[in-house]
């Protein structure tokens, strides 16, 4: 919004001229009166008359100053009536003091003895010096001076003002003068007119009765005073004014009705503005109230103000519209009357539409209980918003919308709020602090909400020519920091015919918005909770548009194993690895993937649940599918597989070298893995390795192929029933398995969890093989390895041989 501060200053200063002027004018006329010589002229006419070649001088004064002389060419004594003619008529008035000498003259005057009137025949013209100037007479002028000298005020000061009427008649006994003629005057600075006037000399009161106008020069510019109706009083220095309106090049300025208070030099005090109070900029710009009141300097520029009854604000620019309400307001001025605070109370409202080519829009509206508005120098001589700070909890609230899409909203807003706006009075930063919080929604439906101790948004500055259309609105959010105690909520859409989707909640020391990109980058300790999914890292960057999230630096993650569902009912939420509790995830960065539900652990990834666990250089958690997957990267940094086999049988089952339920590891080592949680299965590859390699607490075995059938968890577990038992291992493709010494061969390996038996095969064309040390090779269609009493069964062709071999441990 542009607004000018010349409306005012103009308003008062053209005013206070003009009916300086006229008040001095008519002041001239009430001295006949109040000197109580004037009334006393007809009489004395005559007796104190000096005749000079037919011209009349006659000079009135109190002790050693003069007050008045008239002179005249020619004196006519009507007889009817008492009637008299002055011609060439000329009378200069001086002060009680002799400081100022004004001068009235005119071709003829008629004077009503009886009914005490003086009455101009033709045109008047009187010339006032200003208040307080000089004397460019010296009231002892010799009385003898004639007409034919040169004019007393033809080198007057440029103050002087001249006016020029006709049709003046002046009641000696009522001390009125009056005039239904046309008003002229003129200033150094410009000229004016009305048309009628009244002064009552005995009340002090001035009044211009309509069509008042004065035109003023200031510098290039010309500045047009117009009222309706206009008084003075003289002697409470106050002035009344009627429909006032000043015009000039960068705007108006107008008051219903406005009373004015005045030193005695001149210059105005403080106007006190009703009926409607309003300031209109060149471009449209305009505030407006009820009632307004303003103080001024010794030079008549306004030092503060007020607008009372509800303060509204209204500019249009091109194709942003911006308008504002407010039930007070108090103004501030710099030096020079230049306008350049306004505060505002009780309820502040800001609101602004932008429009752009095929039917965008955007809308913004500012709330809050109080607001400072701060203006600079703007281009033409206009005055434009420089900043707006909101006190007291600030709303900034958002809509854009474009064509055949839906409406985008967005919010903002803090304890204290301050705007700062750019060089086309667009929003261009927002600064909060207190409470600060930022809430927007996607087109997509995403609804993030980002809230802290502090807020600094930058708004795309839309930078284009004054007034001209854009393709799109501007003022989006281009980037936002919010810093303290800050916590993020996302929330995805739900789709058709599903439940909604768990919430993304994550809190920061800071958080960094681009709105190129719509992404949030959390620092300072963030961590993040997506439905189940707890994570922490050095730094986490989330998208508000698909709700992904990255992490960087010493990620920890932990994946809760269930969570309340419908009917109190529990689901999974991760991917259990065949035990009770949370997994945990440590890696150096994390991808979290919210529509494929999916988590991907890179660099030195480790996943654990109790005494289970996998290590990669890659994991990759599948929410929806309840499948983990790893993948290595060769020999160097191979997929890592730990689980802890509880002891599965009991009694006379254990034998004498085992300890009831204890517990054996199993580690696998591969190039890549898959795990399914549903099927409780883990299939491993050799992929870039060599083999898979599997190790138990009393084989070693590799292949190119591993499976592992894990129990459900709390079935046939150990005492702390912290981790399910292997129910069965499967290694496939040139197997290779040592134990106790002896090594064997075959295609296929299978590992019973249940019994700690190996069970080894071969193919068709090749049996499986055991090299022993004590027996040599061995070979049938199945080679049974009995880890817990060390014995050897061998099947093939229909019958069973069973060796007990004892190897030194």
């Amino acid at each position: 919004m542009r607004l000018t501060i010349e409306r005012l200053r103009t308003l008062v200063l053209a005013a206070g001229v003009l009916l300086v002027a006229a008040l001095i004018a008519f002041l001239g006329l009430a001295r006949w009166k109040t000197r109580q010589a004037i009334k006393e002229l007809p009489k004395r006419l005559g007796a104190d008359i000096q005749r000079q070649a037919n011209e009349f001088v006659y000079t009135q004064s109190n002790g050693k100053h003069t007050l008045f002389k008239i002179r005249a060419s020619r004196l006519v004594q009507l007889k009817n009536g008492g009637q008299a003619e002055l011609e060439n008529v000329q009378i200069e008035l001086y002060g009680q003091d002799g400081s100022t000498v004004d001068r009235i003259s005119g071709g003829k005057f008629q004077y009503d003895q009886k009914a005490g009137i003086a009455t101009a025949a033709g045109p008047v013209e009187i010339t006032i010096m200003k208040p307080n100037q000089a004397p460019m007479v010296a009231p002892k002028a010799l009385p003898n001076a004639g007409l034919n000298a040169s004019p007393p005020l033809a080198n007057a000061a440029a103050g002087q003002i001249d006016v020029k009427t006709s049709g003046l008649s002046f009641n000696q006994k009522t001390g009125v003068a009056t005039t239904a003629q046309r008003v002229e005057f003129s200033v150094v600075q410009g000229s004016g007119s009305s048309m009628g006037a009244t002064f009552d000399s005995q009340q002090g009161q001035l009044v211009l009765d309509q069509d008042v106008q004065l035109n003023l020069r200031r510098g290039p510019e010309t500045v047009v005073l117009r009222a309706g109706h206009g008084e003075f009083q003289r002697d409470a220095l106050t002035c009344e004014l009627r429909g006032a309106t000043a015009s000039y090049r960068n705007g108006e300025a107008s008051a219903g009705q406005a009373h004015v208070l005045f030193r005695e030099d001149g210059s105005a005090v403080r106007l006190d503005a009703r009926d409607g109070f309003s300031l209109t900029s060149a471009t449209g710009a305009k505030i407006a109230a009820p009632t307004g009141s303003l103080q001024f300097n010794e030079k008549n520029q306004p030092t503060k103000g007020n607008l009372e009854g509800g303060v509204t604000m209204q500019s249009e620019n091109g194709d942003r519209k911006v308008n504002g309400a407010a039930p007070t307001a108090q103004l501030a001025f710099a030096a020079g009357g230049v306008l350049r605070h306004a505060h505002m109370e009780r309820g502040v409202v800001l609101h602004s539409e932008q429009s752009g080519d095929g039917g965008a829009r955007e809308i913004r509206d500012w709330r809050s209980p109080m607001a400072d508005v701060d203006f600079r120098n703007g281009s033409h001589g206009a005055l434009e918003i420089a900043s707006v700070q909101g006190t007291g909890g600030v709303e900034v609230t958002g809509q854009m919308q474009r064509p055949g899409a839906v409406v985008v909203p967005s919010q903002m807003g803090a304890d204290v709020v301050t705007a700062r706006f750019g060089a086309h009075q667009e929003l261009s930063q927002i600064i909060g602090a207190g409470h600060a919080h930022m809430d927007q929604t996607t087109s997509s439906g995403v609804h993030q909400q980002t809230t802290g101790d502090k807020l600094m948004a930058q708004l795309a500055s839309g930078d284009r020519p004054r007034g001209k259309a854009t393709s799109a609105p501007s003022q989006q959010i281009q980037s936002a920091t919010i810093e303290g105690h800050v916590v993020l909520t996302e929330q995805q859409p739900a789709k058709p015919g599903e439940p909604p989707q768990p919430s993304l909640r994550a809190t920061a020391g800071k958080a960094v918005y681009d709105g190129a990109s719509e992404w949030l980058r959390l620092t300072d300790s963030p961590w993040v909770d997506d439905g189940g999914l707890q994570l922490a890292a050095d730094r986490l960057d989330v998208s508000q548009a698909s709700g992904d999230a990255l992490a960087h630096g010493n990620v920890k993650a932990t994946w809760l194993q269930n969570e309340s569902g419908a009917r109190g009912k529990t689901q999974p939420t991760g991917v259990t690895l065949g035990g009770e509790g949370p997994a945990h995830v440590i890696a150096a960065d994390a991808e979290l993937h919210k529509a494929k539900e999916q988590a991907v652990f890179r660099g030195k990834a480790r996943l654990w649940q109790g005494a289970n666990s996998i290590s990669a250089p890659e994991i990759v958690l599948d929410r929806k599918r309840q499948v983990l997957t790893a993948r290595g990267a060769g020999a160097a940094q191979p997929v890592n597989l730990v689980l802890l086999n509880s002891g599965g049988l009991q009694g006379e089952q254990i034998s004498k070298t085992e300890k009831r339920g204890e517990p054996s590891v199993i580690t696998v080592r591969a190039g890549d893995l898959k795990y399914s949680a549903s099927e409780r299965k883990a299939v491993l590859h050799a992929g870039s390795i060599d083999a898979v390699q599997a190790d138990t607490s009393s084989a070693t075995t590799s292949a190119r192929e591993v499976e592992i059938l894990l129990l459900p968890s709390g079935k046939h577990a150990g005492p702390s029933e912290e981790a399910a038992q292997l129910e069965r291992l499967t290694a496939r493709g040139n197997v290779v398995v040592a134990s106790q010494g002896r090594k064997g061969t075959g295609e296929q390996l299978v590992y019973s969890g249940e019994t700690g038996q190996y069970t080894l095969t071969g193919t068709a064309s090749s049996q499986p093989r055991l090299t022993d040390p004590a027996h040599g090779i061995v070979t049938g269609q199945a080679l049974i390895f009995n880890s817990r009493d060390d014995s050897v069964s061998i099947e093939g062709r229909g019958r069973e041989t069973r060796t007990n071999t004892t190897v030194p441990r």
